[in-house]
């Protein structure tokens, strides 16, 4: 008897054991597809903060809050099932749709830097477009359906990122390290965004303290904070454009059309043979840059897009939207 309870014992210590692998390699299998992501996490960190701008500071964290909350919930209730669905039945259509996506970041980027070359002419586009929240009551309702809407589009970018990095794994497996990678990155990406837009609030605490040191730090920061998210404006504009840009030219190559992908390689590789020194970081902005370039055409070409056909088409399917009680029901 003692032998058997013996050897139940070792048994249910193995199996604790191959759990506990388990779970090392899901977490490393999770933290290795985060990291692969890293470049559009960036990208999003760098777009939000432009969201809060304007408002008073007791609303800065309740906005970034309904974002995160919003951006969790684009993650595990939208992007993940379909996500896991198009890889296990579609998965040629992963890449036409994150093109969409790509075309709709190169848009949102490009109407930003339409709005500060030529403001005139960018009100009147806007005067053209129907409103794409959801009824929204205020302009902080409309500005975090805004940053919903990105966050979903950068969103599912890196949840196809993470999901490339596991192609031999179970669904499960896949649905689990999704899961923490969802949760991992909206939590890096909205605490990084709620410390910068507190920042300032921290300055001026520092600021009235009877320390020196303490008090021109908190000066310092108060009056930087202002230079950081004009900064951090214009990379996420930035980020946009060229994230979009990339997204469009990776899919070109999927698609067997892989010109423009190779002409900006091939200047990249030139541009960093001419500075060995920093050659990685040449070939980046070369190869940034040339992504940006194309996604700023493509979103110029569709500004007018937009407020001719796309606009006009969403204002005819609201006029035959039924309102009111449906005939016959009281």
């Amino acid at each position: 008897m003692s032998i058997g309870l013996l050897g139940l014992l070792d048994d249910v210590a193995g199996l604790a054991k191959v759990a506990a692998a388990s779970v090392d390699d899901v977490t490393g299998m999770a933290m290795k597809a985060g990291i692969k992501a890293t470049g559009a996490v960036i990208d999003d960190a760098a777009v939000t903060p432009r969201y809060v701008q304007g408002f008073s500071a007791d609303r800065e964290l309740p906005i970034v809050f309904k974002i995160a909350k919003g951006s969790i919930k684009n993650k595990l209730l939208f992007l993940l099932p379909a996500a896991l669905a198009l890889g296990y039945f579609l998965p040629w259509a992963i890449t036409p749709l994150l093109m969409i996506g790509g075309a709709y970041l190169c848009y949102e980027g490009a109407e930003k830097v339409y709005h500060v070359l030529f403001p005139h002419q960018a009100h009147e586009h806007e005067t053209h477009l129907a409103s794409v929240a959801v009824d929204p009551k205020t302009l902080e309702d409309e500005k975090v359906a805004g940053a919903i809407k990105t966050d979903f589009i950068l969103s599912a970018e890196i949840m196809a990122i993470a999901l490339a990095e596991l192609p031999n794994e179970s669904l499960l497996s896949q649905a689990v390290i999704l899961v923490i990678v969802a949760f991992g990155i909206t939590l890096a990406v909205y605490g990084v965004v709620g410390l910068l837009v507190k920042a300032d609030d921290f300055g001026l605490a520092l600021a009235t303290h009877n320390v020196g040191l303490a008090r021109s730090f908190g000066r310092g920061l108060v009056k930087s904070m202002p230079v950081v998210m004009a900064i951090l404006s214009v990379v996420g504009t930035a980020a946009m454009i060229w994230v979009g840009g990339g997204i469009i030219v990776h899919g070109l190559e999927g698609f067997g059309l892989p010109g423009i992908g190779h002409f900006i390689h091939d200047w990249a590789e030139v541009a960093a043979h001419a500075v060995p020194n920093a050659s990685a970081v040449v070939a980046w902005a070369v190869e940034s840059a040339g992504y940006g370039l194309v996604g700023l055409a493509i979103g110029t070409a569709l500004i007018p897009i937009a407020s001719y056909v796309f606009s006009p088409a969403l204002r005819a399917l609201k006029r035959k939207r039924p309102v009111g009680p449906t005939p016959g029901r009281k």
